[in-house]
């Protein structure tokens, strides 16, 4: 992803007062620790990389609009989005090992997963993130957020669901920079299937009926039918991620000479705009805003 980097604290403070100055209304972060574990302590610890970031952004720069994506496959050491319990545990050898690591079957603990998705979520409002975006895809993480967030005293920070997220395989390059990639297995049990519109529409209802106040749709351009789908349907503001997948296909293209970069980049923005998002995240996102002035 050229361009695209890991920054550190000091270096986010930075990129934002740049992305601020050119009119970006708000960014969003993304973790990674020093440490993994099998419960995600990185994403909800008080001291966690995002969180010492929302400090430090808020008190440098504090007119930009702070967004916690809530996902613990950035923390969790096996990179799944929630806690994993093996079904078919074997041993190598003579040696015991870790379960997880060689497990032939393994199940998502949804139920569980939620309390840490919703201690994330606090964790995050306390240090100063002005929306929650839950990314995980599990059930009813909506609703334990919201409860989560009102008997803490955030009442007023708002949702943006990751209401239709695809199993897809535009995440990749993304993967490699957060080293989030599962180690067995994949996110198709949990992360929705491609072709399968009317149950885009469905789980987006649901997200609705437990108290998200925005919706989004990721990947964007693979997906721009469901975006424009969602927007007929419902009434509440409409994000789409330009993953980076898409990203990294424009940098190449372009690097081959094939493509007009800037006019391409701005002409996958366009649609995904025309499709009906009212909010774009987007790696672009200081170039557009170069341009459009």
């Amino acid at each position: 992803m050229p361009g695209v980097y890991n920054l550190s604290v000091d270096e986010v403070v930075r990129e934002a007062e740049e992305a601020h100055s050119l009119g970006v209304p708000a960014l969003i972060l993304f973790g990674l620790p020093e440490t993994k574990d099998e419960i995600a302590t990185g994403a909800w610890e008080d001291n966690g990389i995002v969180q010492r970031a929302a400090r430090a952004l808020k008190r440098e720069v504090p007119e930009m609009l702070l967004v916690g994506d809530v996902c613990l496959c950035e923390y969790m050491s096996h990179g799944h989005c929630g806690i994993v319990r093996p079904t078919a545990p074997q041993s190598v050898g003579a040696a015991v090992t870790n379960p997880l690591d060689v497990a032939t079957g393994y199940e998502i603990l949804n139920d569980a997963t939620l309390e840490l998705l919703t201690r994330t979520s606090v964790s995050l409002a306390k240090a100063g993130i002005d929306i929650i975006a839950p990314s995980d895809m599990m059930d009813g993480r909506v609703r334990a957020i919201r409860e989560g967030l009102d008997t803490a005293g955030f009442e007023n920070t708002p949702i943006l669901s990751y209401a239709a997220k695809f199993a897809s395989g535009f995440y990749g390059p993304f993967r490699e920079a957060a080293d989030s990639a599962p180690q067995f297995g994949d996110r198709r049990s949990y992360q929705m299937d491609g072709a399968n519109i009317r149950e885009a529409m469905r789980e987006i209802e649901l997200d609705v009926e437990e108290g998200a106040d925005m919706i989004m749709v990721k990947p964007a351009l693979p997906y721009l039918d469901v975006i424009s789908a969602a927007r007929a349907r419902f009434d509440l503001p409409l994000a789409a991620y330009q993953v980076s997948g898409e990203y990294a296909m424009i940098e190449a293209a372009a690097r081959n000479q094939w493509i007009d970069r800037e006019r391409v980049m701005m002409e996958s923005l366009i649609s995904i705009r025309r499709a009906g998002a009212n909010i774009i995240l987007t790696y672009y996102a200081k170039e557009a805003a170069r341009i459009l002035g």
